[in-house]
């Protein structure tokens, strides 16, 4: 009877929230359809906009794909091994997550710009100021950590022993690795990839510092609105909602298919 009594609590406590991200988000959305719903699809028929969520979306799967790469093989080790600094490690990963996002985009301007630490050398092969790459590893910094920290308890949940029975019968340490650890650990390396890449399409702060142009969806967002309104700057938000909305919930019913399939 308590163990009802806690769960209804925790279930109107649970609703509470979900109602405040439902309210905020269904009343734009349906404020937009109501009171100019021409806009809205004036909105959709612009193939600027169109290219801006296009970039969006792009630049930011480039710097989730570059997440992955780099981020699993620190998340295994991280969830392996014991050693002297590994704390420190681990803060650094989540630094990102805690610096303002302005502040960001001015230490990677520092860092990518034109005299910057790596840009200078760089500045005859890759651009990074107002340039597609700045976007990218604006993103990146700002998403690694989701996906890092996921993997992480990912393989933190899959038994060693698991990889010890299989060097004993003759893999590898890494055909243990990708035949048994990741596979047991994917749905975690998903949902932080997905997350990573969830962060990445929303990130303004640090992309406008050091790259406002091309636009992506959310620096043409703020443009209009300091520009123009919001009259000019909704139904832009609404149809990048839509789109976000739609990608994530089937990425997320992927996961949710994917560990039914498992077990």
């Amino acid at each position: 009877m308590k163990h009802e009594k806690m769960l209804m609590l925790f279930v109107l406590m649970g609703l509470f929230i979900l109602a405040f991200i439902v309210l905020t988000l269904a009343n734009m959305i349906i404020t937009q359809i109501t009171l100019d719903f021409s806009g809205l699809i004036d909105t959709a028929r612009d193939s600027t906009i169109w290219r801006s969520i296009w970039l969006t979306l792009y630049t930011a799967f480039l710097a989730t794909v570059i997440a992955f790469i780099f981020g699993v093989p620190l998340a295994y080790v991280l969830a392996r091994k014991d050693f002297f600094g590994k704390g420190l490690i681990e803060g650094i990963v989540d630094v990102p997550v805690v610096v303002p996002h302005t502040v960001a985009g001015i230490a990677l301007l520092t860092v990518f710009g034109t005299h910057g630490l790596i840009g200078a050398p760089l500045a005859s092969y890759v651009k990074f100021v107002d340039a597609l790459p700045g976007i990218v590893v604006a993103m990146l910094f700002v998403s690694t950590p989701f996906l890092i920290n996921s993997a992480r308890e990912g393989f933190q949940s899959v038994d060693p022993r698991l990889e010890n029975v299989a060097r004993t019968l003759g893999a590898s340490r890494w055909r243990a690795f990708y035949k048994i650890t990741f596979p047991l650990a994917f749905r975690h390396v998903l949902v932080g990839a997905v997350m990573s890449f969830a962060r990445a399409v929303s990130e303004f702060g640090a992309v406008v510092v050091i790259a406002y142009y091309p636009m992506i969806t959310p620096t043409l967002i703020y443009e209009r609105y300091i520009s123009y309104g919001l009259s000019a700057s909704r139904p832009v938000a609404v149809l990048l909602i839509l789109v976000c909305l739609t990608i994530f919930i089937t990425l997320r019913t992927i996961a949710g298919v994917r560990r039914h399939d498992r077990d």
